[in-house]
């Protein structure tokens, strides 16, 4: 491998699988469920050997674009981000991010990964990498084909052919989705499930896509030309992005192209798509229980726990997953893995609320958690970190109180400007512009009582405002 492979972040699924700890506000690549890191920081750093891998392009939606800078810098990995305007699946997005490679110059050799799925021997992984990096520099569209351990029929499979280099087969064909019968007999006959994660050389793959739909690599061609700059991101012209026909890369390319091969591998992957796979990924005690927060279990076998704040205990029970956040209770069978997207469906009619925000709403600034709400009153909690700003803004039916309960806070109040302390406070009348900065060294901290005879998140009228909202 002579040259650094550029790796392709796909951030921009909103998947609610993992309901209720992910949403669309907030989905599960930016979860952290095994640790201190997320998925999508995970999948960056294993990919973050310079001997290896160039600078990331993560290519996103502009309601994450603030969270993917942010878990970025927490990381400290630097990337370009370009923002979708509009959702078109995965071929037209790879097919823009490739175009942007292209930009950088000399054809490169690009993997494409999905920002959720897990990979438990990085080793193994950029082995693979190097693997099928080689088969594309030759022009090859690799895939990777997961070696299965059990018949899942959660996952399409990959029906590998003839030897054509070291570690690389041909793809004889991909198959859909099965039965668990069929799904039994395609293990015993070797085909291998697909990982949906692609390498490629950005021409390569893009003069494949233009033999079977030309307009959209031409729309995604066309975005990346016309892309403007703001605030640091790459924001895909809208007009040109959203005429491409939305489309999976599966069905755009790799399913009629005769360049397809496969990678087999053995690293330890998962989609996580569902709370069996984060049970399975977790560490589990002797019953076959894991947790995450405040757990109990007693006389309960292989179950899964996970609490944001208030402990959960099992007893007497097996294979169960329960899930609690602040404003929702999951209690499932931990092995139907299936059941959940009925479920989110039938919530969307019932409670759509809670299918798409967390109580804990994120923001470039930091981040706000409604702590009480009754009739003509809100209580929230706000967290700015340092060097953050809210708007310069006002409300036309409300009134706000602050509280300090820890931190700096540089408050604007009209043509006045006031510092509080800690166990300060502040009194905002409706209709008043005002600003919330953070000027200090450390989180700022403070406790907002809203009155008024609306309350919605609407009736913020903004002035002025760092991140382009006004």
């Amino acid at each position: 491998m002579a040259e650094p492979v550029i790796p392709l972040i796909m951030c921009g699924g909103a998947g609610t699988r993992l309901w209720p700890a992910s949403r669309e506000g907030r989905p599960k690549q930016f979860l952290s469920l095994f640790g201190k890191l997320s998925t999508f920081q995970e999948t960056l750093k294993r990919v973050s050997d310079p001997a290896v891998f160039g600078k990331p392009i993560v290519i996103t939606n502009g309601q994450y674009r603030f969270i993917v800078a942010e878990q970025l810098a927490e990381a400290k990995i630097e990337a370009d981000i370009l923002l979708e305007p509009a959702r078109r699946d995965s071929g037209p997005a790879i097919a823009a991010g490739a175009a942007f490679a292209l930009q950088r110059g000399n054809d490169p050799v690009v993997v494409a990964l999905a920002a959720d799925h897990v990979v438990t021997d990085t080793a193994a992984f950029v082995a693979a990498c190097r693997s099928a990096a080689d088969a594309a520099a030759e022009g090859k569209i690799v895939t990777f084909g997961v070696r299965a351990d059990r018949p899942a029929t959660e996952y399409g499979y990959i029906r590998p052919g003839a030897l054509i280099a070291k570690d690389v087969f041909a793809v004889e064909s991909f198959v859909e989705k099965p039965d668990a019968k069929t799904a039994e007999t395609y293990i015993a006959q070797g085909y291998l499930w697909n990982s949906g994660n692609f390498v490629f050389r950005a021409g390569v793959f893009l003069d494949e896509y233009r033999a079977f739909d030309a307009k959209t690599v031409e729309a995604a061609q066309v975005a990346v030309e016309k892309a403007g700059i703001d605030l640091g991101f790459v924001t895909l012209d809208a007009e040109a992005f959203s005429s491409a026909t939305a489309n999976s890369v599966d069905y755009a390319v790799m399913e009629k192209t005769k360049r397809a091969a496969v990678v087999p591998v053995s690293y330890g992957w998962s989609d996580v798509g569902s709370w069996h796979a984060v049970w399975e990924l977790s560490a589990r005690d002797a019953a076959g229980n894991s947790s995450q927060g405040a757990a109990l279990f007693l006389d309960t076998r292989n179950s899964y726990a996970s609490s944001e704040k208030a402990l959960v205990t099992l007893f007497g029970v097996n294979d169960l997953v329960v899930v609690a956040s602040e404003d929702a209770i999951l209690i499932a069978n931990r092995t139907d893995t299936n059941g959940m997207k009925r479920l989110v469906e039938k919530l969307k009619d019932v409670a759509p609320a809670v299918t798409v925000d967390h109580l804990k709403m994120h923001r470039p600034w930091g981040n706000y958690q409604s702590l009480d709400n009754g009739d003509r009153y809100q209580v929230k909690r706000i967290v700015v970190k340092k060097g953050g700003r809210l708007s310069l803004q006002y409300h036309n039916h409300r009134s706000e109180h602050w509280v300090v309960v820890r931190g700096t806070a540089k408050v604007t109040l009209g043509d006045q400007v006031k510092t509080l302390q800690e166990n300060e406070s502040i009194y905002i009348p409706s209709g008043t512009p005002h600003r919330l900065e953070n000027p200090g060294k450390i989180d700022l901290e403070l406790i907002e009582v809203q009155t008024g005879s609306y309350l919605g998140e609407d009736d913020i009228i903004r002035i002025e405002d760092d991140y382009r909202r006004s």
